[in-house]
């Protein structure tokens, strides 16, 4: 292994690490995107029920949130070139087998076996770019890998319904798997191998419990359109995350070099970027699953036709995360990012007005505008999150706040998933099948949410295709109302912990976060 002390890479080096780390990148947004457009033509493929197609997109959420701690500890540990080539490797060979995939289980386990890969890859990926750019270099290559997230999801819809048209729906697979391996090939000949010299060795106990609170809660949220909140199914669930939760937080504080250093959240504007990384979870990211699902499911468009409608929400994040860039000449990060999220729930507010019916201008119009207010903070985001801790510890910073934003992401999309499951039942019961068993309801409901509405005509007697399309979207508004409500939230948050945050030159200015010199103080004070 070379010395990173003694050797640098050549400008054309760092460029072509910077690509097999942004190609790695944007295999995961379109890992996302992708089966979201696939899943009404997975569902007729497998015949899954609602709970197992769920699963499609939050087992690769969860496999994804859950192991980015600990991928960003085994990059700082074993290598961030190892664990960058183990990742990229795990990711293409787990998308191929998942093309195979002949039953709804065995395509969940895959989809978590993608997730965990894509973590591994690109927790990598972002540790090590941390160690070939400096100061504006480094914003700038973040910004790049912010931008390449964008591409992904702006094209991702188009270029998954075009395949799913032409090819079937495994071949959105084969797509990522081509672009997964060329990330393998470029990283292989560019990227130089480089370690945390302070690692001492992986937090077990600590990546153990986190994932397990995780994945209970997450279960737990996905039981509820079948079960209901006050189940005890549910509540025990919940129950035993949190309290496998509080272990995490005990095991944390107890450990040498934990996965997750607790003592970070002392710090407000660490606490800010966290905020900042789950913002976009509810404001933009549940839509990319559930617009596809009522264009196709509901409203009958194309996989294609659904795939270029989406473009209307993502092809922002082609252009302005780097105008967010520019503009932190002028403005904070936080107040940039702030107003972006206010845009963003202005833009959730003006679709929920947006009926069947209507000119479907003004649903593109409202959906562009959510991707221009959301594409403010995601250019930030990134360059952030590698200024909170010193350099050496760039591995834990990507994994801690990817960790938040992946792991908000999917309990968001089985939360809201739930709530619209929820407010469809509630508005079936205000109807003329109110007199219809309760479990029958729930599953038309659920049945509604992800798109089968032909079922939940046949489950419900009496009941039109008219009556319940309308109905649904009786509920979606609903939901866009409480998403734009938690996005002003969101917004106050970060002008409150972020207002005063540049986006700052890393080496130009003391970080918020204590050096790796004085974190000795601390881990004394722990112990």
């Amino acid at each position: 292994m070379r010395n990173p002390a003694v050797e640098t890479n050549s400008p054309t080096e760092r460029i072509l690490i910077l690509v097999a780390v942004c190609l790695a990148g944007l295999s995961m947004p379109v890992s996302f995107t992708g089966p979201a457009i696939a899943l009404p033509a997975i569902a007729r493929a497998l015949d899954g029920s609602p709970l197992a197609l769920n699963w499609v997109t939050n087992a690769f959420m969860l496999g994804f949130g859950s192991c980015l701690l600990v991928a960003g500890t085994c990059a700082d540990l074993f290598g961030r070139k190892r664990v960058f080539l183990c990742g990229t490797l795990g990711f293409a060979l787990s998308s191929i087998v998942a093309t195979r995939a002949s039953s709804m289980l065995a395509l969940d386990l895959l989809r978590a076996l993608q997730g965990v890969a894509s973590a591994t890859a690109l927790s990598a990926g972002a540790a090590a770019l941390a160690q070939e750019f400096e100061g504006e270099a480094r914003t700038r290559a973040f910004s790049v890998l912010g931008t390449t997230f964008g591409v992904g999801l702006a094209f991702g819809p188009i270029v998954a319904g075009a395949l799913i048209a032409n090819f079937g729906w495994r071949s959105v697979f084969w797509s990522v798997t081509v672009i997964t391996l060329t990330a393998l090939c470029v990283g292989a000949k560019c990227i130089r191998e480089t370690r945390d010299p302070g690692a001492t060795g992986l937090d077990l106990p600590g990546a153990a419990t986190f994932t397990c609170g995780l994945t209970l809660f997450t279960y737990a949220v996905l039981r509820v359109p079948d079960s209901r909140w006050t189940s005890p199914l549910v509540l025990g669930l919940l129950a035993a995350s949190a309290v496998v939760t509080a272990i995490f937080v005990l095991v944390e504080t107890r450990v040498r070099r934990p996965m997750l250093d607790l003592s970070l959240f002392r710090y407000p504007r660490f606490i800010g970027v966290q905020f900042l990384a789950a913002a976009p979870a509810y404001s933009y990211v549940v839509l990319l699953v559930l617009l596809p699902v009522r264009f196709i499911g509901i409203e009958g468009y194309s996989s294609v036709a659904a795939g270029q409608m989406m473009f209307a929400l993502s092809a922002p994040m082609l252009v302005i995360p780097m105008l967010a860039g520019y503009l932190t000449r002028w403005f904070t990060a936080g107040v940039i990012s702030g107003a972006g999220l206010l845009l963003c729930a202005c833009g959730q507010f003006w679709l929920a007005q947006c009926e069947q019916g209507q000119p479907i201008a003004h649903m593109l119009m409202a959906m562009f505008l959510i991707g221009v207010g959301v594409s403010f903070p995601w250019g930030l985001m990134d360059g952030l999150a590698v200024s909170v801790v010193p350099k050496e510890r760039a591995g834990m910073a990507t994994g801690i706040f990817n960790t938040t934003r992946v792991a908000g992401e999917g309990i968001a999309l089985a939360i809201v998933s739930a709530l619209l499951a929820s407010f469809v039942e509630t508005k079936l019961r205000g109807t003329a099948f109110a007199s219809v068993d309760a479990r029958i309801l729930a599953e038309a409901a659920s049945r509604l949410v992800m798109g089968d509405l032909s079922t939940a005509v046949t489950m419900l007697a009496h009941a039109t295709t008219a009556d319940l399309v309308k109905l649904y979207g009786a509920a979606f508004r609903l939901l866009l109302y409480v998403l734009a409500g938690i996005t002003v939230l969101s917004a106050v948050m970060v002008f409150g912990f972020l207002s005063h945050s540049k986006l700052p030159h890393l080496q130009e200015q003391e970080p918020d976060v204590e050096p790796a010199s004085r974190q000795s103080r601390t881990g004394a004070a722990v112990q």
